[in-house]
């Protein structure tokens, strides 16, 4: 990507160019005479074209024509004045931030259309998950509010800013709190905003906490180091990794940021150099971090903590009490201590527990491990999960007691996500006013006296600061859609402050994060972030009581043992419930069950036989006094007796998408020692009925076929070659085809197996980019998905008889208990074959080569014969059955004219009855050679990226062109361990995959 061009949003600054004013002087001084259009804008009747023009622009007008509840507006509207910047048919790109992220957005013509990382930024600069590739969609979302609310009726601001005003102005004066409930909060400028409150009335206090709370890891902090922080990890320093339930890949914490670091010394390059980690993992239920480690290990989450007090032993000499029993764990905790000790410091061990005992318990580990400093980072610690669960519990009983005046939730949604509703909904009755910043009337809003809605960030100023001396900048892509305000200016107009929230975020950068820095404020809305921390943190050495938190743990396990129990985990893709009305991550697979639009009760296929369960099977689980029914998945590699659930389903006031959409999990959940968790003892029942879940891949086995090719990194050191079959024996090959020249580019993808983790950002990102709609839950059952990227997942079974790979095997092996399981992702695309087997059956010329060795489809020619399809062996095409994008009988907020501005519009939307798939994002292809050409340049590697590619936090996926031998993808393709899917049939596929590596214990 070009670093001299400015990301930035210079909407006001572009509006006050000498060229734009002299232009516009004068220009219509008279009213405009369309008075409906501009009172639905929120503009006066007498407002000058001229400041028209300004507030809207073309791109702000268009979206609000579209919002408006009246037929829509089918003609485009003529620039009078053409904003600078803006050129149709030319994208721009302004820096902003998702979730503390520096991203950059992509609009057109005034609508943000897609996300990608901030190429220049720290921290996660390649790469987004799944959330932040699929955020655009939430700009468009029908189901927010349009307007402020009162009493569950539409009014004005002034009416409920007064009402507001009132409500603070009186429990001022009877002495009552006034509490802002939100979650984590790193944004210098929303904290100056609360403080700015707190200033008027000094009885405001401010009360974080997290649905998926990490309260445990910070209490335990505060006690072992007096730094009540969640640290930052540095994956890419550690040569051994051991986790105890941590999904740090997944949902733990900084998931993609963690998979950037980590895969530094797992990808090719890495093992060219002779080098890769080991990675040990111990759980319950099959996490998309535990299909990519090298030793897995099924336990239950009782024994989460007798794992950690025999590791401790063995790395210590220590002979704590309470070590674990199972005789596979003890045999992995010998080796992995060994590994561990050998590696001190490069060596870490991360625990996904929320009990602040257990975490003390891993401080005293890596201390041991010397690991602080080097990877584990206390300095530079992480502002991402500040959450106190004892503070909101402390909030709840202040309100119950009717100490509470007034409540304002921020983000913040606890009839939904608290563990025990009836207790939030019970102190919110003795509250005499509260007050909620959510864009929609959601599960807590609904409930309370009023809403005032928030913006989303794409609308918004702002900021985020998710590192320590790391910040990054919030600015508005577009004007607010709707009738909604920034909870920050909202604070602020109480507070009784007239500052424009612009101005206000502009001088707190100025007086207070930019001071010393030399740099100005235009700058940062040009590079999107600044960095003002140490590039090392300092070494720490844990002052921990073991005796007394080991035994601390030995009770809490003793409280969840028995033969059923229960583990919630955070999903990818919805997380904590916030995303549950976003139809792309509704409909995005599950990384490792491949379940869409439902969550479930994994169990492991042996108890599953012995409750008489099969496929399409319900179960009744039961804890802490809640019980639900749910589908069940007979999932290889969860732990015999245990039984997983997914948590942020079950949502019932989030919108069409989402609404009733699974089930709630929270209720299970409980407080321990002033703490969530997420574990419990259950009971597991059959349910009566049956219930088909909308899986993407319902065969888990490569059925003995090689189209996965596996070694471990032993025999890789001694042969690079080995297991690839790249130079195996080949029988004679017959074309049918004449060989395709491409004289000038050939487009290219390689694909590193041992750089995938399956995380799914890739298929989100090819969705929005090309359009690929979402076809509902029941589609999905008739195996109908249209994604054009799929991440394939092969299990290989462990057993005493060696590994299993079919299906049939499997099902004679009696005695094999499901829990060691081996996992490979595949991403599986168009793989552009050289000698397509698909151009050849169409008999309307609809897919064909084009020379530059692509396999191209021309929608309009198409009329769904299908023959492509059937003849492709990698099954990689779609049939469009119905014209999703306007068909309202499918599940989901994408068929009407307004969600549809997230639309590409250098991508057309297919119609139905046409074949479609993988184009290798050709718009961008043509993007980036009419670039160079205007440049005078030659086209230049890494000018033109996919968007898999793009949204890929671990570089598994390179492309570019193989004619230039100095590309990246030219030397990646000349790597040993590339081999080609179906090679044998000769189709001569351009994406070529490395054979998987295993750092095993083996080895």
């Amino acid at each position: 990507m070009d670093s001299n061009k400015k990301y930035w949003k210079g909407l006001e600054e572009l509006q006050q160019t000498p060229a734009f004013v002299e232009s516009s002087k004068g220009e219509f001084a008279e009213p405009i005479p369309v008075e409906d259009v501009l009172n639905e804008a929120g503009l006066s009747t007498k407002t000058p074209r001229r400041d028209f023009l300004k507030a809207l622009g073309f791109g702000l007008g268009a979206v609000t024509l579209a919002a408006c509840n009246r037929t829509p507006v089918h003609k485009a509207v003529p620039y009078v004045i053409k904003p600078e910047e803006v050129t149709p048919g030319i994208p721009n790109f302004y820096a902003s931030s998702f979730n503390g992220q520096s991203v950059l957005v992509r609009t057109r013509e005034g609508r943000p259309i897609s996300i990608a990382a901030n190429p220049n930024s720290i921290g996660l600069n390649q790469g987004t998950d799944a959330t932040a590739a699929a955020s655009v969609l939430d700009l468009y979302d029908m189901s927010k509010l349009q307007n402020p609310q009162v009493g569950g009726k539409d009014v004005d601001w002034t009416k409920l800013d007064a009402t507001v005003i009132a409500a603070l102005d009186k429990a001022a004066s009877a002495g009552k709190q006034i509490t802002i409930v939100s979650n984590s909060v790193n944004s210098p400028s929303t904290l100056a905003a609360i403080a700015k409150l707190a200033e008027k009335y000094p009885t405001t206090t401010h009360v974080q906490v997290d649905a998926v709370s990490y309260s445990g890891i910070i209490e335990a902090n505060r006690a072992s180091f007096g730094k009540a922080v969640v640290p930052s990890y540095h994956f890419q320093n550690a040569n051994v990794v051991v986790s105890v339930a941590a999904d740090f890949l997944g949902s733990w914490l900084a998931g993609e940021e963690h998979t950037q670091d980590y895969i530094k010394n797992r990808d090719y390059k890495s093992l060219k150099n002779g080098k890769m980690s080991r990675h040990i993992q111990f759980e319950s239920g099959l996490s998309m971090t535990g299909t990519n480690a090298d030793v897995r290990i099924a336990i239950k989450p009782s024994e989460e903590g007798a794992a950690l007090i025999s590791l401790y032993n063995a790395i210590t000499g220590q002979s704590l009490a309470g070590g674990i029993t199972n005789k596979k764990a003890q045999t992995a905790i010998t080796l992995a201590a060994k590994e561990l000790t050998n590696a001190r410091g490069a060596a870490v061990v991360v625990a996904g527990s929320n009990d602040v005992n257990v975490q003390s318990l891993v401080n005293a580990v890596n201390s041991a491990l010397g690991a602080y400093g080097s990877i584990i980072d206390l300095d530079n610690y992480s502002k991402q999960y500040q959450g106190s669960d004892a503070a909101f519990q402390q909030f709840l009983a202040n309100a119950t007691a009717g100490q509470v005046g007034v409540a304002f939730f921020l983000n913040s949604n606890p009839v939904y996500d608290y563990f025990k509703p009836a207790d939030v909904q019970n102190a919110l009755a003795k509250v005499d006013f509260t007050l909620s910043f959510a864009d929609r009337a959601d599960e807590t809003a609904s409930e309370l006296n009023a809403i005032a809605p928030n913006c989303t960030f794409l609308e918004a100023w702002g900021d985020s600061s998710s590192k320590e001396g790391y910040y990054t900048v919030v600015q508005p892509t577009i004007n607010p859609v709707f009738n909604t305000r920034q909870a920050e200016q909202s604070l602020l107009v109480w507070a009784g402050d007239n500052t424009n929230i612009y101005e206000f975020v502009r001088q707190n950068w100025e007086n207070n994060i930019l001071a010393g820095t030399g740099k100005a404020w235009k700058d940062v809305l040009q590079t999107g972030f600044i960095y003002k921390g140490s590039e090392t943190g300092s070494s720490y050495t844990a002052n921990v009581d073991v005796n007394a938190v080991t035994t601390a743990i030995n009770t809490a396990a003793k409280a969840i043992a028995g033969d059923f129990e229960l583990k919630l985990y955070e999903s990818t893709s919805i997380r904590d419930g916030r995303y549950a009305n976003n139809a792309y991550l509704q409909e995005l697979p599950d990384p490792v069950s491949k379940v869409t639009w439902d969550n479930y009760a994994a169990l492991n296929p042996r108890d599953a036989e012995k409750l008489g369960l099969g496929e399409n099977g319900k179960v009744t689980v039961e804890a802490n006094g809640y019980s639900v029914e749910l589908p069940v998945v007979l999932q290889p590699g969860q732990a015999l007796g245990t039984v997983s659930v997914a948590v942020g389903y079950g949502r019932t006031k989030v919108g069409k998408a989402g609404n009733n959409v699974g089930k709630n999990a929270y209720p299970f959940a409980q407080v321990v020692n002033g703490t969530v968790q997420f574990a419990a003892k259950a009971s597991v029942t059959k349910a009566g009925g049956t219930y088909e879940l909308a899986q993407t891949q319902t065969h888990h086995t490569i059925e003995g076929r090689n189209i996965i090719r596996e070694t471990t990194f032993a025999k890789y050191l001694k042969d690079p070659n080995s297991e690839s079959g790249r130079f195996a024996d080949s029988h004679k090959t017959y074309d049918l085809w004449n060989k395709f020249e491409a004289p000038g580019h050939k487009w290219v993808m390689a694909i590193d197996l041992n750089a995938c983790t399956g995380c799914g950002s890739c298929i989100v990102a090819c969705n929005v980019e090309n359009n690929v709609p979402v076809v509902g839950r029941d589609e999905v059952r008739r195996r109908r998905e249209m994604h054009w990227l799929r991440i394939d997942r092969y299990y290989t079974l462990e057993t005493a008889e060696g590994k299993l790979t079919k299906e049939k095997e499997i099902a004679k092996a009696t005695d094999y208990d499901y829990e060691d399981v081996t996992v490979v992702h595949q991403p599986m695309l168009c793989q552009h074959c050289d000698h397509a087997p698909c151009e050849t059956v169409c008999p309307v010329l609809a897919t064909v080569h084009s020379s530059e060795g692509l396999n191209h489809m021309a929608y309009n020619r198409c009329f769904g014969t299908r023959y492509c399809a059937n003849n492709c062996p990698y099954k990689v095409r779609r049939f469009n059955w119905f014209n999703y994008w306007n068909d309202s009988r499918f599940d989901n907020y994408l068929n009407n004219e307004f969600t549809q501005l997230v639309l590409n519009p250098d991508v057309t939307t297919r119609s139905r009855g046409v074949m479609e798939k993988c184009s290798m994002c050709i718009q961008r292809i043509q993007a980036g050679k009419l670039e160079a050409k205007i440049e005078k340049r030659k086209l230049r590697d890494g000018d033109v990226k996919m968007a898999c590619q793009e949204a890929c936090s671990a570089n598994a996926i390179i492309f570019g062109d193989i004619n230039d031998p100095e590309s990246e993808v030219s030397k990646a393709l000349r790597n040993e361990r590339v081999y080609y899917v179906l090679e044998e049939i000769n189709v001569q596929p351009n994406i070529g995959y490395m054979t998987k590596v295993r750092n095993t214990f083996e080895a």
